[in-house]
């Protein structure tokens, strides 16, 4: 059922709040040879994800190399994603930087090109204390009028967002739910016991390894890397639990397993695009430094995508 929600700069939307939810993969970003964002190229992977089913697309993920890409190139990066989804799902634009400053920037950019959401990660090499990233967090929503994602990913950025945080966070009108990339699992099932009675709140796993463990503790769904590549097995997990075949979701979490583990086959976020590339979407190289994985660990990813019946 739908809730209105009125923010702080008193204009007042209608978001359902089973919006939030399913599968959303961090779509990766294809690139020219100039390392600038290359049109054909997303919108083959737009197309490639949403035809598995999926229930929202999110630009400028981490898996998306959104740290590699200049203002212009990100703002291309969403006007294309916004274009050529053309609200056949959600768009969740990545609005992620060191200061709250350029989160602000690329969130109002966000909204003026037309994103459904916005996804905001925890500051990167800075270690901001808990009311420091209250405040980071606070202004960037107060910013704009779209619904917030929060993202925590600590292995990554070495800042986490607590549980205390979460539930303060929680509380602000158009913070509307968490992606929790933590592999502490016991962290994950936290945020969604202390915003369990928040209607308007919504808990994701950010880890690929937990998708049906997320659901099971009452989790909404999922931002997905392997939906990159693997969009309808991913989807399967998700429409199984809701009808209520548990073992079949959880058949289909496992069969994901092998795909996830393959992230160590070469320098993140590289193995998603390589896939792809395998796949024969011509998504291009990773922005340097990383580069593709060796010749060894492409046959392994080809063994991986084989057994998976993508190849």
């Amino acid at each position: 059922m739908p809730i209105h929600i009125k923010f702080s700069k008193g204009v007042t939307v209608m978001l359902s709040i089973n919006d939030v939810k399913g599968v959303i993969p961090p779509i990766i970003t294809p690139v020219d040879s100039e390392e600038n964002v290359d049109k054909a190229g997303l919108q083959r992977v737009i197309d490639h994800v949403i035809d598995g089913g999926v229930h929202g697309v999110f630009v400028l993920g981490s898996n998306g190399e959104f740290y590699a890409f200049d203002y212009e190139n990100q703002k291309r990066a969403v006007e294309i994603t916004v274009e050529h989804v053309n609200k056949r799902v959600p768009v969740y634009a990545g609005a992620s930087a060191i200061t709250t400053k350029e989160c602000v920037k690329l969130a109002k950019l966000a909204e003026e090109i037309g994103a459904d959401a916005v996804t905001v990660l925890t500051p990167m090499f800075i270690r901001p204390n808990e009311n420091e990233m209250y405040e980071h967090f606070k202004t960037i929503a107060k910013s704009t009028n779209l619904p917030v994602l929060l993202y925590n990913n600590p292995d990554k950025t070495t800042n986490n967002i607590s549980v205390l945080l979460l539930e303060k966070l929680s509380q602000i009108d158009n913070i509307v739910g968490i992606k929790n990339t933590s592999l502490n699992f016991s962290q994950t099932i936290e945020y969604i016991r202390v915003t369990k009675n928040n209607p308007s709140f919504r808990v994701l796993s950010g880890s690929d390894y937990t998708i049906f463990g997320t659901l099971a503790y009452g989790g909404a769904g999922c931002v997905a890397g392997t939906a990159n590549v693997a969009p309808k097995l991913v989807v399967e997990i998700y429409e199984k639990f809701i009808a209520g075949d548990l073992e079949g979701a959880l058949n289909a979490q496992f069969k994901l397993i092998p795909l996830r583990n393959t992230y160590n086959y070469g320098s993140f976020p590289v193995v998603m695009k390589d896939c792809l590339n395998l796949l024969g979407l011509q998504v291009g190289n990773p922005v340097k430094p990383i580069d593709h994985c060796s010749q060894e660990r492409l046959d392994d990813l080809k063994k991986v995508l084989s057994d998976l019946e993508l190849l």
